[in-house]
Protein backbone atom coordinates (compact mmCIF):
# COMPACT_ATOMS: atom_id res chain seq x y z
CA UNK A 1 0.00 0.00 0.00
CA UNK A 2 2.78 2.42 0.93
CA UNK A 3 4.71 1.49 -2.22
CA UNK A 4 1.67 2.35 -4.35
CA UNK A 5 1.21 5.70 -2.59
CA UNK A 6 4.91 6.47 -3.06
CA UNK A 7 4.70 5.52 -6.75
CA UNK A 8 1.65 7.77 -7.22
CA UNK A 9 3.41 10.63 -5.44
CA UNK A 10 6.49 10.20 -7.67
CA UNK A 11 4.25 10.18 -10.78
CA UNK A 12 2.68 13.50 -9.73
CA UNK A 13 6.11 15.03 -9.14
CA UNK A 14 7.42 14.18 -12.64
CA UNK A 15 5.42 16.92 -14.45
CA UNK A 16 6.39 19.39 -11.73
CA UNK A 17 10.07 18.54 -12.12
CA UNK A 18 9.77 19.08 -15.87
CA UNK A 19 8.08 22.44 -15.23
CA UNK A 20 10.95 23.35 -12.86
CA UNK A 21 13.54 22.55 -15.47
CA UNK A 22 11.70 24.65 -18.04
CA UNK A 23 11.36 27.57 -15.60
CA UNK A 24 15.01 27.37 -14.55
CA UNK A 25 16.30 27.23 -18.12
CA UNK A 26 14.01 30.13 -19.08
CA UNK A 27 15.24 32.10 -16.08
CA UNK A 28 18.89 31.51 -16.99
CA UNK A 29 18.20 32.46 -20.61
CA UNK A 30 16.41 35.65 -19.61
CA UNK A 31 19.19 36.58 -17.20
CA UNK A 32 21.74 36.13 -19.96
CA UNK A 33 19.64 38.31 -22.28
CA UNK A 34 19.15 41.09 -19.72
CA UNK A 35 22.26 42.94 -20.92
CA UNK A 36 22.48 44.90 -24.14
CA UNK A 37 25.80 44.55 -25.97
CA UNK A 38 27.90 47.69 -26.03
CA UNK A 39 26.11 49.27 -23.08
CA UNK A 40 28.81 48.54 -20.49
CA UNK A 41 26.78 45.86 -18.74
CA UNK A 42 23.75 48.01 -17.89
CA UNK A 43 20.46 46.17 -17.80
CA UNK A 44 18.02 46.58 -20.67
CA UNK A 45 15.26 46.83 -18.09
CA UNK A 46 14.79 50.06 -16.21
CA UNK A 47 13.43 49.49 -12.73
CA UNK A 48 10.54 51.70 -11.75
CA UNK A 49 11.36 54.10 -8.93
CA UNK A 50 9.78 53.06 -5.67
CA UNK A 51 9.63 55.20 -2.59
CA UNK A 52 11.05 53.44 0.47
CA UNK A 53 11.63 50.18 -1.40
CA UNK A 54 14.59 48.17 -0.17
CA UNK A 55 17.43 47.64 -2.64
CA UNK A 56 17.02 43.91 -3.19
CA UNK A 57 19.70 41.68 -4.64
CA UNK A 58 19.01 40.57 -8.17
CA UNK A 59 21.26 37.68 -9.06
CA UNK A 60 23.63 36.67 -6.31
CA UNK A 61 24.96 33.12 -6.63
CA UNK A 62 23.08 30.47 -4.67
CA UNK A 63 24.80 27.88 -2.51
CA UNK A 64 24.36 24.21 -3.45
CA UNK A 65 21.67 23.91 -0.76
CA UNK A 66 20.04 27.12 -1.99
CA UNK A 67 19.80 25.71 -5.52
CA UNK A 68 18.21 22.55 -4.16
CA UNK A 69 15.68 24.60 -2.15
CA UNK A 70 14.78 26.67 -5.24
CA UNK A 71 14.41 23.50 -7.33
CA UNK A 72 11.97 22.00 -4.80
CA UNK A 73 10.08 25.29 -4.49
CA UNK A 74 9.60 25.54 -8.26
CA UNK A 75 8.37 21.95 -8.27
CA UNK A 76 5.48 22.95 -6.02
CA UNK A 77 4.10 25.69 -8.31
CA UNK A 78 0.38 25.09 -8.69
CA UNK A 79 0.04 23.02 -5.50
CA UNK A 80 -3.23 23.82 -3.74
CA UNK A 81 -3.41 26.04 -0.66
CA UNK A 82 -4.70 24.68 2.63
CA UNK A 83 -4.45 26.52 5.95
CA UNK A 84 -2.16 24.49 8.22
CA UNK A 85 -1.16 22.24 5.30
CA UNK A 86 2.30 20.71 5.49
CA UNK A 87 2.34 18.28 2.57
CA UNK A 88 1.80 18.82 -1.15
CA UNK A 89 -0.80 16.08 -1.63
CA UNK A 90 -3.13 17.63 0.97
CA UNK A 91 -2.25 21.29 0.30
CA UNK A 92 0.19 23.78 1.79
CA UNK A 93 0.14 27.08 3.59
CA UNK A 94 3.16 29.40 3.54
CA UNK A 95 4.98 28.01 6.56
CA UNK A 96 4.00 24.43 5.71
CA UNK A 97 5.51 24.90 2.25
CA UNK A 98 8.77 26.21 3.73
CA UNK A 99 8.85 23.39 6.30
CA UNK A 100 8.33 20.75 3.59
CA UNK A 101 10.92 22.20 1.20
CA UNK A 102 13.62 22.78 3.82
CA UNK A 103 13.11 19.27 5.21
CA UNK A 104 13.25 17.59 1.79
CA UNK A 105 15.80 19.75 -0.04
CA UNK A 106 18.17 20.91 2.70
CA UNK A 107 17.51 18.35 5.45
CA UNK A 108 16.93 21.33 7.73
CA UNK A 109 14.22 21.02 10.42
CA UNK A 110 12.48 24.38 10.11
CA UNK A 111 8.99 24.32 11.55
CA UNK A 112 6.38 26.51 13.20
CA UNK A 113 4.58 29.60 11.94
CA UNK A 114 6.19 32.23 9.74
CA UNK A 115 6.83 34.32 12.87
CA UNK A 116 8.48 31.32 14.58
CA UNK A 117 10.70 30.73 11.53
CA UNK A 118 11.75 34.40 11.55
CA UNK A 119 13.25 33.91 15.04
CA UNK A 120 15.74 31.38 13.64
CA UNK A 121 18.50 31.67 11.09
CA UNK A 122 20.52 34.80 10.51
CA UNK A 123 19.32 38.17 9.28
CA UNK A 124 20.23 39.07 5.70
CA UNK A 125 20.26 42.60 4.29
CA UNK A 126 17.89 42.97 1.28
CA UNK A 127 20.85 43.59 -1.03
CA UNK A 128 22.48 40.32 0.10
CA UNK A 129 19.53 37.91 -0.32
CA UNK A 130 20.48 34.72 -2.13
CA UNK A 131 18.26 32.09 -3.72
CA UNK A 132 16.98 29.75 -1.02
CA UNK A 133 16.78 32.47 1.67
CA UNK A 134 13.41 33.23 3.23
CA UNK A 135 11.56 36.52 2.85
CA UNK A 136 9.03 37.64 5.46
CA UNK A 137 6.05 39.96 5.10
CA UNK A 138 3.39 41.60 7.26
CA UNK A 139 0.24 40.63 5.35
CA UNK A 140 -2.24 40.40 8.23
CA UNK A 141 -1.32 43.42 10.34
CA UNK A 142 0.95 41.08 12.31
CA UNK A 143 4.75 41.07 12.03
CA UNK A 144 6.12 38.21 9.94
CA UNK A 145 2.70 36.76 9.16
CA UNK A 146 3.74 35.46 5.72
CA UNK A 147 6.88 33.76 4.38
CA UNK A 148 8.22 32.84 0.95
CA UNK A 149 11.40 31.43 -0.58
CA UNK A 150 13.54 33.82 -2.62
CA UNK A 151 14.43 32.29 -6.02
CA UNK A 152 16.44 35.14 -7.55
CA UNK A 153 15.78 38.01 -9.95
CA UNK A 154 13.54 39.72 -7.35
CA UNK A 155 11.09 36.79 -7.32
CA UNK A 156 9.91 34.44 -4.59
CA UNK A 157 7.77 31.31 -4.32
CA UNK A 158 5.05 31.27 -1.68
CA UNK A 159 1.69 29.76 -0.77
CA UNK A 160 -0.73 32.66 -0.40
CA UNK A 161 -4.35 32.01 0.51
CA UNK A 162 -5.41 34.32 -2.33
CA UNK A 163 -5.67 32.48 -5.66
CA UNK A 164 -5.45 29.18 -3.74
CA UNK A 165 -2.13 27.82 -4.94
CA UNK A 166 1.66 28.01 -4.66
CA UNK A 167 2.93 30.64 -7.08
CA UNK A 168 5.75 33.03 -7.94
CA UNK A 169 5.48 36.75 -7.20
CA UNK A 170 7.86 39.70 -7.39
CA UNK A 171 9.38 41.60 -4.48
CA UNK A 172 8.82 44.70 -6.60
CA UNK A 173 5.06 44.18 -6.72
CA UNK A 174 3.68 47.12 -4.73
CA UNK A 175 1.70 44.82 -2.41
CA UNK A 176 4.75 42.80 -1.34
CA UNK A 177 7.24 45.68 -1.51
CA UNK A 178 5.25 47.68 1.06
CA UNK A 179 4.75 44.65 3.32
CA UNK A 180 8.31 43.27 3.19
CA UNK A 181 9.86 43.04 6.67
CA UNK A 182 13.06 41.02 6.50
CA UNK A 183 15.03 38.18 4.95
CA UNK A 184 16.75 35.36 6.82
CA UNK A 185 19.19 32.66 5.80
CA UNK A 186 19.30 29.13 7.18
CA UNK A 187 21.71 27.61 4.67
CA UNK A 188 25.49 27.32 4.55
Amino acid sequence: MQERALSEQQDTLKPRILLCLILLSTSFFLNACGVLPGKSGKSARTPSPAASAPAFARNLEASAQGKEVVFYALGLIGTGYRFGGKNPSAGLDCSGMVHYIYREAARYPLSGSAADMAKKGRAVRPEAIRPGDLVFFNTQNRPRSHVGIYIGDLRFVHAPSSNGQVRIDSLQDSYYRTRFEEARSYLN
